[in-house]
């Protein structure tokens, strides 16, 4: 059996990374370009697009896709009628530039990418929030403003971003250090698919990992493992929110986990660039898509995925899959229900599986308990069932080296 198809009517990659020779020739064109400062949030979408992870997305979003995406989660222009959850705008606060004018996008001091002015317009960013954000939980619209600009961060992304959005077509001249950082953790879509084919993978599932990985996770990715040929473990080493972990420690707990506890044979470490946007159900979306393009026939979706405070139903990133028409995704979800150590059972367990309706036999820590745990230097408090002993090491010296955490 073949790998499922990219995402997107033609069914093929779309990555705009120039070569060498021609990033080289581009570099020296967009000299005269005028430059624009871009943030962490556009320079992760120009390296998702640039790679083919955002295929069939060729560039930044004009109107027509915007509102396509936030009131349909359809393509409008860019690919007519294809599923997608989430804008991928660039923003900017002021224009010096017109429509039909060439830019040159700057990270700080590094030129990432030249892009075809198509259109400038402004967006209705209220709307765009709370159709993107809000989700179908407890919240009314009230409530959600009164609760989201100060504490979710996909919307103080949207909200404080610059006045105007930028459409057009993206010629990527740079991927940064990521190699540099990563080595042969960073892949590419193709590259995915060529490790897939030469382990002889038809089907692959997912693990979307933002922060590290806990023991119920880690079975919940050992449970996948049983239905497929292969296990793709996704780290997210793009930004996510100030008080998070950083990458290089993250990435250092999935080594120490993949090292210790995983069949090499069926498992795949790798990174990818993005940052965060917290959307939940819809981010849930966006990771299947550019999982799909990865070569991944499922992504394994937990409890809350890509949620952030209670501003999503605990499920809801999954009965979102439900609502999708035919053929929106050829990608699967595998849904999980939540997972825990059970000392009766003296084993992970899931509540379809252990019917012991006893909280004090179950070792549950949630995620922000977790972190809140070893941010304040408690890592003694964190039972052993919760998380394997190399993560907790590594994150104890972590913390140890950075009292101003604790």
């Amino acid at each position: 059996m073949a790998l499922v198809n990219p995402h997107g009517s033609a069914k093929v990659l779309t990555p705009t990374l120039l070569s060498l020779a021609d990033q080289q020739e581009e570099s020296k064109r967009a000299q005269g370009m005028p430059k624009i400062q871009i943030g962490s949030r556009e320079s992760g979408d120009i390296l998702m697009i640039a790679m083919g992870a955002f295929s069939p997305l060729v560039g930044f979003m004009g109107r027509a896709d915007f509102e396509g995406v936030v009131g349909e989660m359809r393509l409008k222009k860019a690919d007519p009628g294809v599923l997608w959850p989430l804008p991928v705008t660039l923003a900017v606060s002021e224009i010096t530039f017109q429509e039909g004018d060439e830019i040159a996008l700057y990270f700080g001091d590094q030129l990432m990418a030249s892009m075809l002015v198509e259109e400038i317009f402004e967006p209705d960013k209220r709307w765009e929030a709370e159709h993107c954000f809000m989700g179908q939980g407890s919240l009314d619209s009230e409530d959600f403003w009164r609760l989201a600009e100060d504490e979710h961060p996909g919307v103080q992304s949207v909200m404080r971003s610059g006045r105007y959005y930028v459409g057009g077509p993206l010629k990527v001249i740079s991927e940064m250090n990521f190699r540099t950082l990563y080595g042969d953790y960073f892949l590419h879509p193709t590259e995915a698919r060529a490790f897939f084919a030469e382990r002889g993978w038809s089907t692959v599932a997912a693990f979307q990992a933002r922060n590290p990985i806990h023991r119920s996770q880690e079975f919940m990715c050992k449970v996948a493992q049983e239905m497929v040929d292969g296990l793709f473990i996704h780290a997210l080493v793009g930004n996510l929110q100030p008080d998070e972990i950083p990458a290089e420690v993250r990435m250092q707990c999935y080594k120490g986990l993949v090292d210790n506890y995983f069949n090499p044979e069926h498992t795949i470490l790798a990174v990818y660039p993005m940052d965060m946007r917290y959307g939940g159900p819809r981010e849930a979306l966006l990771h299947a898509i550019f999982r799909q393009n990865f070569g991944c026939s499922h992504l394994i979706v937990g409890r809350d995925h890509a949620g952030v405070g209670d501003f999503y139903g605990f499920f809801e990133a999954q009965t979102i899959f439900d609502t999708l028409w035919e053929g929106a995704l050829e990608i699967s979800p595998l849904k999980m229900d939540w997972m825990f150590w059970s000392h009766r059972n003296n084993g992970m367990v899931s509540l379809k599986t252990c019917p012991i309706d006893d909280p004090v036999d179950r070792v549950i820590l949630s995620g922000t308990k977790f972190k809140r745990l070893i941010s304040e230097g408690k890592i003694s408090e964190i039972p052993p069932e919760f998380s394997r002993p190399e993560v907790l090491a590594i994150l104890a010296k972590y913390y140890l080296g950075h009292p101003r955490n604790s």
